[in-house]
């Protein structure tokens, strides 16, 4: 069942909403393998930190932000300003998705079955996308998760730098990918539960 909360993302409550389940942005920790076939350290640490809000009811601190990351955030409106003028589309702006113990923060809904994921890139990043023209790699893991999270059936990634010409890709469902991504994310879960059982077992909090 598809839970959407309309607050402000980074809010207290939106961090209250993702406390102890797995997200969009980190399912690339999730099914990134490390040496020969064992899970990433990644995995390990992002397990560690959920299980560590599951019991604790508070959210990991995070990433504040730099210059480069404020800087984005400031520009995000103008990008989906550009976006929908551009595309002639209306965006529904989402705080975070609940669906089931995994969520995502969609940077836009797009009508009634499209997303939007904003990216801001250092000039040398965004050049180097638009030179390729395919869909970022790196963020494949986000976007298909964002959209097996959300049930929608597209997504446009928008990555830009002022000065820049907005770079902007679409990508559908990939059903194989999400198929695979949906097993690793749901055995994640479950090692997840029992490890936040071993150590509500193991003795009284401090």
């Amino acid at each position: 069942m598809i839970e959407i909360f309309d607050f402000e993302q980074n809010s207290p409550e939106w961090y209250a909403a993702r406390c102890g389940i797995p997200t969009a942005s980190r399912f690339e920790d999730i099914i990134k393998k490390g040496r020969g076939d064992a899970p990433s350290a990644m995995r390990r640490t992002y397990m560690l930190e959920l299980a560590g809000e599951a019991i604790t009811g508070e959210p990991t601190p995070g990433f504040t932000g730099n210059a480069h990351t404020e800087r984005g955030h400031r520009l995000e409106e103008d990008v989906r300003k550009i976006y929908a003028f551009s595309r002639g589309v209306s965006l529904t702006p989402v705080g975070f998705v609940r669906n089931g113990m995994k969520g995502c923060s969609p940077d836009s809904f797009v009508g009634s079955d499209g997303m939007l994921e904003i990216k801001s890139k250092l000039p040398k990043l965004a050049i180097d996308c638009i030179d390729k023209d395919i869909f970022p790699e790196e963020h494949k893991a986000q976007c298909q998760g964002g959209l097996w999270v959300c049930e929608r059936e597209w997504i446009d990634i928008a990555v830009y730098w002022p000065g820049l010409p907005l770079f902007i890709k679409r990508a559908h469902r990939d059903e194989k990918y999400i198929a695979t991504m949906a097993e690793k994310v749901d055995a994640f879960n479950e090692e997840l539960d029992k490890l936040v059982d071993r150590i509500r077992a193991y003795g009284m909090a401090a």
